[in-house]
């Protein structure tokens, strides 16, 4: 990709931090969107809350990425944020999808996050971009998500939804927490362990990302996850050899439920998803197995 200027919302998190450092390291002019007052020429204000954002800073942008919302494993799932989950992913896309649709120049490309948790559960069956909605609230929020962009499909600009997996990373999201219970000897399965988890390395979320930037044939969902989803179980026996540490520990499904509320059926859930867009458009994973990913983290 020839030097680019690229907006990305979200660049503090897990994902954005290190998509950010990727195009920077790269030579690519990078805009971060904040929510404080800009402290230079590479940050632009924005307040999702109230659906506001600078779009004069947008200008001459050739892609906006946009990775912000208040993360799901953070907090117990109360109503009052359940809110804020789809406020900040619902509000901050609407947001920028009519500013993109607003611009002189638009961007070639509005690459928006979403997630696996659009597919609901799945059980063993395989699933792909193609398979339709599931049911409970992250789906549901997923689909909002989605249709949100709707202001820069409508305007003819190229929009990807990032239907992203659990991601393999040392600093956040599910492996940030199973890592340092691993290396303790208290990691283990989650329930029967009999879920699938679709999960994908960090170094290859951030370079699928990339990839979808210049394949300028592809829009829509694409899921970004490995070949090969796995089940818990398999997930927790490969933590257990790469950090050579013991895994008898299993976090009863009863336990869980008690400890997280609603958001256990989603870590007791089963999403078997698999990267039928990304693979056609020409993407080659770096880490696809698992134990190459948590090498890699």
């Amino acid at each position: 990709m020839e030097r680019s200027r690229i907006a990305v919302a979200g660049a503090s998190g897990l994902i954005g931090s290190a998509l950010v450092r990727s195009l920077a390291a790269d030579g690519h002019e990078v805009v971060r969107l904040v929510r404080r007052a800009p402290r230079g020429p590479d940050e632009v204000h924005w307040d999702p809350g109230r659906q506001h954002v600078d779009a004069a800073g947008l200008a001459g942008c050739d892609v906006v990425v946009n990775l912000a919302g208040a993360g799901v494993g953070d907090r117990r799932w109360t109503p009052e944020y359940k809110r804020l989950l789809r406020d900040s992913r619902v509000l901050g896309t609407v947001t920028l999808a009519e500013a993109v649709a607003s611009l002189p120049r638009p961007p070639r490309v509005f690459l928006n996050g979403s997630a696996i948790g659009f597919y609901g559960e799945t059980g063993d069956r395989v699933v792909d971009e193609d398979a339709p909605p599931g049911d409970g609230f992250l789906a549901g929020l997923c689909v909002e998500w989605e249709e949100a962009a709707a202001p820069a499909q409508e305007a003819g600009v190229r929009t990807v939804f990032l239907r992203t997996g659990l991601v393999v990373a040392r600093g956040g999201g599910a492996w940030g927490r199973l890592f340092p219970l691993f290396r303790a000897g208290l990691g283990g399965r989650l329930g029967d362990g009999r879920q699938y988890w679709s999960y994908i390395a960090l170094h290859d979320e951030v370079a699928a990302i990339r990839h979808l930037m210049d394949a300028e044939a592809t829009a829509g969902p694409v899921n970004l996850t490995a070949p090969q989803p796995l089940t818990n179980r398999e997930i927790t026996a490969a933590m257990a050899r790469v950090l050579h540490r013991p895994a008898a520990f299993a976090v009863p499904a009863p336990v869980l439920r008690t400890a997280l509320g609603e958001m256990a059926g989603d870590v007791l859930g089963s999403q078997r998803v698999v990267p039928k867009r990304l693979l056609e458009s020409g993407f080659r994973f770096a880490f696809p197995g698992i134990e190459e990913a948590i090498r890699a983290a």
